[in-house]
């Protein structure tokens, strides 16, 4: 039975449409290529997110951008499906939805191949729609810089948890970053704030250069967070990596759900783990995310020892 939450997260950020397709390995010449299988999913970091928040049980209110396309209408009518409240997903006449062929080897490796339209409109203003006032925590990544901004000023008039997924080039976000207040750094995303490849000393600055909690991920290595002063690591937990295409987007979704359920920052990313490590284990992009009550018996029945 599906494990239901009280809470509401908004998330800001991309809807994509992938066509995934695996392969024994990635290709490297041109020529065809035989898949020995293929879905086509809904795809992008703030769409995952959602439908992640969606499959633990949380509400997920979605604000992102797509054309008046085909594209769109299927983006719109998969996250539909999910359950996810597109209220905020505006869709632009003339212009051009997001889409992606996606390679994903046996062994998990993968190869992205995404069409962006970057002539898209890049206003925001609509994330502040009063119609959602029960909202419980903030999700935003740095591919949608006013996007983010608008979101991460939506969580700080609201006292609620603001969270930013970090990635590569952060700075064009940099206004958002000085609002957020919990930023989750992947491990180039990091680098590219800090200028250094050093996770601790990467933290460290931007420990202090930013008013918020700060982690970083680092894939199969886990995650590292700063408490006053000490370093602590949680491992990630092992297992069978089939396909990691967007493992890093249920992470983000779930560590949003479980701060909007009003647990610790620690606490989310032990969750945000699990919910990943099984996403892993699946092929299909975000049609492998799981649903709470799975993720909460593999924390039951797996060890996860933090530092």
């Amino acid at each position: 039975m599906q494990v239901q939450s009280r809470a509401t997260i908004l998330v800001a950020g991309v809807s994509v449409l992938d066509f995934i397709f695996r392969l024994t390995a990635l290709p490297r010449q041109a020529e065809k290529y035989r898949a020995s299988d293929a879905i086509v999913s809904g795809g992008g970091g703030g769409a995952n997110a959602a439908v992640a928040v969606v499959r633990l049980g949380g509400r997920a209110v979605l604000a992102s951008r797509l054309g008046d396309d085909v594209v769109g209408r299927l983006i719109l009518d998969d996250l539909e499906r999910e359950g996810v409240d597109c209220g905020l997903t505006r869709q632009f006449p003339g212009r051009r939805s997001s889409f992606s062929s996606v390679f994903v080897t046996d062994a998990g490796d993968r190869q992205i191949v995404n069409y962006r339209d970057i002539d898209a409109q890049d206003s925001a203003e609509w994330i502040a729609d009063n119609r959602y006032s029960a909202i419980d925590a903030v999700l935003a990544d740095t591919r949608w810089p006013r996007g983010a901004l608008a979101a991460m000023e939506l969580a700080r008039q609201r006292g609620i948890a603001g969270i930013l997924d970090a990635e590569a080039p952060v700075q064009e976000a940099a206004a958002a970053l000085k609002l957020a207040s919990h930023v989750a750094f992947s491990a180039q995303g990091l680098a590219d704030l800090s200028g250094s490849s050093d996770i601790e000393a990467g933290l460290r600055k931007a420990a202090a250069d930013l008013p918020a909690w700060v982690c970083v991920t680092d894939g199969e290595n886990g995650a590292y967070w700063l408490d006053g002063n000490r370093l602590h690591h949680a491992p990630a937990y092992r297992v069978d990596a089939l396909d990691t295409l967007a493992a890093g987007d249920t992470w983000h979704g779930a560590f949003a759900l479980r701060l909007g359920e009003g647990a610790t920052a620690p606490e989310a990313v032990r969750f945000a783990h699990a919910a990943a490590a099984i996403k892993c284990t699946r092929f299909g992009g975000r049609n492998g995310a799981p649903r709470r009550d799975e993720v909460e018996e593999f924390i039951a029945t797996r060890a996860l020892k933090c530092e």
